[in-house]
């Protein structure tokens, strides 16, 4: 059946990332632990279905307190029409406006995630967080980002600005599923892939951050009972680093 195919295919590649990623997954994670013990922000970010890694990474059971996320606005799936997104995330100069606006500062770090890597926005991001001394980790599928060709004006993509790149997996156009008899493949891989990702980089984080004797800033669930007091006394620790609240 195709739905038994998917899951094989998704199990398949999330078997594989955990070989082909694990350096890369520890250079971020390092990065990133970096940033907390020194007292700066952390940010993410994602155009259209991307935008669900960075959501991964904030406000949610289990994850970093500390994540700060660059709203797309008009390119989440909110917007009406849902296809202005596709066109907004091509706009030159967007992502460097949207970067501004966050407030992140040197010394600071960003998550951009881009499966294609090859649309203007999170480009820019990239650069813009680059050039005032903020640190980049990029997410993205770096077989698709070169098997197409870039739409800014420097002909780069995704991964030519980023600090480290954590590479998703997923193939050039996303669906993995062939059908008998239809062209078009279906079963997109990059949500599944992109948010083991960074739920593996916030495990390392913690770990990293547990060794060095930092109290890691986690969310608990706040269904469990004592949930609301404890996240509370962590929120009011980090609070000067936590923008979203």
């Amino acid at each position: 059946m195709s739905a038994e195919r998917y899951i094989q295919v998704a199990v398949g590649a999330l078997e594989r990332l955990v070989q082909s990623q694990a350096e890369a997954v520890e250079r971020a994670a390092g990065l990133m632990t970096d940033t907390i013990v020194q007292g700066r922000s952390l940010f993410a970010f994602g155009a259209s279905h991307s935008f669900m890694i960075a959501e991964e990474l904030v406000y949610r059971t289990g994850g970093l307190m500390v994540v700060n996320p660059i709203y797309p606005h008009g390119m989440n799936l909110f917007v009406r029409p849902m296809t202005l997104t596709s066109r907004l995330e091509r706009i030159e100069g967007l992502g460097a406006e949207l970067f501004q606006a966050s407030g992140a500062q040197s010394g600071d770090l960003a998550l951009i995630a881009s499966t294609s890597g090859r649309n203007a926005v999170a480009i820019d991001m990239a650069i813009a967080a680059r050039s005032c001394g903020v640190s980049t980790i990029g997410v993205t599928s770096v077989s698709y980002t070169q098997s197409v060709t870039s739409r800014h004006s420097t002909g780069t993509r995704l991964i030519d600005h980023c600090d480290v790149v954590l590479d998703n997996g997923a193939p050039a156009g996303d669906a993995a599923v062939a059908i008998e008899g239809f062209a078009q493949p279906v079963g997109p891989l990059s949500t599944v892939l992109g948010c083991a990702l960074v739920n593996a980089l916030v495990c390392s984080v913690a770990s990293n951050l547990t060794a060095r004797g930092v109290e890691p800033p986690i969310f608990m669930s706040a269904n469990l009972d004592g949930g609301d007091e404890y996240n509370n006394r962590m929120l009011a620790r980090y609070k000067d680093r936590i923008h979203y609240i």
